[in-house]
């Protein structure tokens, strides 16, 4: 006896949104995810690279805690090398080492090191390559000058005792791990890392292990995606594939509830298998957009679910490799990094501009991201189109580093323009 496939008729939501409004819709529910509460651990400060600042680094003294010399050559006065006599050399201080003989008087001066404290009396440090030494006295070439506050940082310039020096919210850098050790600290507080739930759906695949049949496809998707989760601060959750099948899906979106954040892949277009949004309305989903006018990825859908202890973000991603990255990169990663901490500005996708050195010619109506490659240069970057077969073509991402966006009215891009690019 045959099976009969399930298929119900529902009333599904039509929000199909710009890609700035949609970019806008997941911005706003970032902000206040981000705002909310959420678990923290003290960790050791190298392992924190890469992670999310739950308290600020506070400055346990002055920053920098002394008058330091930021250029090898002769602390003096200012005043006195604009006089004809040299000046008399009275000592010399390394870094590390402190003046602790008298003030400065008129018309001496003092060998200095980077780094090292500015003696008392000084108002400048005159830097080597600019001075002439003869006899123990030094005097500035002819045609140089120095003015009072010139090659040295007060005392507390950078930051006072108390103060913060890295706020919470902050991703840390490398340039972070170096502050927070020039305060003593040993161990930091960062963000839990949200858990996130990967449901790929369809019949057609199978896992990485399994040998595929002529008409099957190993399950990319979920590795792409878990490998985006992981590089914006998140920890994936790969889930069994789901079938083509409403209530196997509904069932899988039910235990993947105890995530911080959901996302599925495929099952989002108008296809009569395309159960996900069903699914989701089944299970109370509230969706806030079900469309964007990009390509690739136009299907893609976002909204939240109710849970136990309040509710939970999804995004429905659309199946083909490509489409599934650029989605990702553009909606899930900013919601994932509030998730995990992360505040303001930094929220969102990367974008950078660059020269174009290929013309484009495209149909408008949609914002597309076309894979490209970009090139790092010192007189700028610029960005090169690749060719692709469409958002199936999983090569032509792996080629590329960036994609080009071409604006929703724009027919043509010609060589030369300075481009706009997402960044992977």
């Amino acid at each position: 006896m045959c099976s009969k496939i399930r298929f119900v008729a529902f009333s599904s939501p039509n929000i199909v949104l710009s890609y700035l409004d949609a970019e806008r819709t997941v911005r706003e529910h970032a902000v206040a995810a981000g705002s909310k509460l959420r678990c923290t651990e003290s960790v050791a400060l190298l392992d924190s690279l890469g992670r999310v600042l739950a308290a600020p680094v506070i400055a346990d003294r002055d920053q920098p805690p002394f008058t330091r010399a930021t250029r090898d050559g002769f602390a003096c006065r200012a005043a006195d090398l604009r006089k004809t006599e040299p000046l008399l050399i009275v000592g010399q201080v390394r870094a590390g080492e402190v003046w602790n003989r008298p003030a400065l008087e008129q018309g001496q001066a003092v060998e200095i090191m980077t780094g090292a404290p500015i003696p008392a009396g000084a108002d400048g440090v005159l830097m080597v390559e600019h001075a002439t030494v003869e006899a123990s006295h030094v005097k500035a070439l002819p045609g140089r000058t120095l003015e009072a506050g010139e090659n040295f940082v007060p005392a507390g310039a950078e930051a006072r005792a108390g103060a913060s020096v890295i706020p919470s919210g902050v991703r840390i850098g490398p340039q972070q791990i170096a502050v927070a050790a020039a305060c003593g600290y040993e161990n930091v507080s960062i963000h839990a890392r949200p858990q996130v739930a990967i449901l790929a759906t369809g019949d057609e695949l199978v896992p990485l292990i399994d040998k595929p049949l002529a008409h099957q496809i190993r399950n990319s998707n979920s590795y792409s995606i878990a490998a985006q989760v992981i590089r914006n601060g998140g920890t994936p959750v790969l889930c069994p594939i789901v079938r083509d099948e409403l209530t196997e899906i509904e069932t899988m979106i039910r235990g993947a509830l105890k995530c911080d954040l959901l996302i599925l892949s495929g099952g989002v277009s108008m296809g009569k298998y395309d159960f996900v949004e069903q699914a989701l309305l089944n299970l109370g989903a509230e969706f806030f957009f079900t469309g964007a006018r990009i390509q690739p990825g136009r299907p893609v859908v976002f909204g939240r679910l109710p849970a136990e202890n309040g509710h939970r973000y999804f995004f429905g991603l659309p199946g083909n490799p490509v489409s599934t990255l650029v989605t990702f990169a553009l909606f899930a990663a900013p919601l994932l990094a509030a998730l995990g901490g992360q505040r303001g500005d930094s929220l969102g996708p990367v974008f950078v501009e660059a020269e174009l050195n290929a013309e484009v010619a495209i149909k408008p109506g949609l914002t597309r991201f076309l894979p490209a490659f970009l090139a790092s240069e010192i007189d700028g970057p610029t960005v090169v189109p690749l060719s692709w077969q469409g958002s199936g073509d999983q090569a032509a991402a792996s080629r590329a580093n960036c994609f080009l966006v071409v604006p929703e009215t724009a027919e043509r891009l010609s060589p030369g323009t300075t481009v706009t690019v997402l960044q992977l």
